[in-house]
């Protein structure tokens, strides 16, 4: 113990000169706030450092930052503690850590609302929700890269933020109670996770105004397994899952900010006769045309910045 608390101060001296002249650090506490149409809610509380670290005097390194969020969320089926840490060597790309933890329980307001359990296959071809509240835990844990633009930094000038954001990340996940080849669900969704590694990316591309709509913007976001289930083409689980939003960004206040999404999403079409099955492995997917894109729902989010 001694010597590791030795090491951590060696590496706190050698590292505070980088930090800035002032080798001191920003923070701010925000609350936020989502809900949604279809319905859903959720509410978080974030604490955010940032240590200025290899700044430069230039245009690209100025803002140069390691900057470190905690937060902790609840909804009415899951609690979770999250964390991530982001590195900024250049002001265009970013590198991306972090996790979380979590669990849940379910409710019954008229059908059953999951908030995390198995999703257990019956011989009948039914489906089962097997686990207890907090019987289990969710975890997570991710890595990846952002690439970011704003067209303001070469052409000065209120009217000229035209942004463009792209984030790519790989994630592992997996629920403590089950194996690797159990299906399981949280926060309702649609129960067909399984543990092992998964991509994510997105895509925004917006322009900023000086407004009261201050952001108006196209957000793309895919989600693909990548843990290869075996004979997952048949029911489509090498397939990647979209979902596309319109995005309106409200400044009402400097403390308080309003952001609202229209999103439809890709779902997959499975052959006429084997649509309906309970368990989602037993839905075929079709040869052509495998999927199509539907209104998902409006979710509207309010943060707070409390300091």
């Amino acid at each position: 113990m001694k010597r590791l608390l030795f090491f951590a101060a060696v590496l706190l001296v050698l590292w505070a000169p980088l930090w800035g002249d002032d080798g001191g650090y920003t923070s701010s506490t925000d609350l936020s706030v989502t809900i949604t149409s279809i319905p859903e809610a959720k509410i978080g509380l974030s604490r955010n450092f940032a240590f200025p670290f290899l700044r430069g005097e230039g245009m690209l390194t100025q803002g140069n930052n390691i900057s470190a969020t905690l937060t902790a969320e609840l909804s009415p089926i899951s609690l979770n503690g999250v964390a991530e840490i982001v590195w900024t060597p250049v002001a265009f790309f970013q590198l991306v850590t972090g996790g979380r933890i979590g669990s849940g329980w379910n409710i019954t307001l008229g059908d059953e609302i999951i908030g995390i359990g198995k999703n257990v296959y019956n011989a009948d071809g039914t489906t089962r929700v097997e686990g207890s509240a907090f019987g289990g835990l969710l975890w997570n844990v991710k890595g990846g890269a952002v690439l970011q633009f704003d067209t303001a930094a070469l052409w000065p000038g209120d009217w000229h933020h035209i942004v463009f954001h792209s984030y790519h990340e790989i994630n592992y996940a997996a629920y403590t109670a089950a194996k690797n080849n159990d299906s399981w669900y949280f926060e309702n969704d649609s129960g067909e996770n399984r543990n092992g590694f998964n991509y994510y990316g997105n895509y925004l591309l917006g322009y900023q105004m000086p407004l009261f709509l201050d952001m108006v913007g196209i957000l793309a976001e895919e989600n693909q397994n990548i843990y290869n289930a075996a004979g997952g083409e048949f029911w489509g689980d090498d397939l990647s899952r979209w979902t596309l939003s319109a995005l309106l960004n409200f400044k009402i206040t400097d403390r308080m900010g309003i952001t609202l999404l229209v999103q439809s999403r890709t779902m997959r079409n499975f052959t006429p006769s084997t649509k309906d099955n309970e368990f989602y492995q037993d839905r075929q997917i079709v040869d052509s045309s495998q999927r199509r894109l539907e209104f998902f729902r409006v979710a509207a989010t309010m943060k707070f910045k409390l300091r």
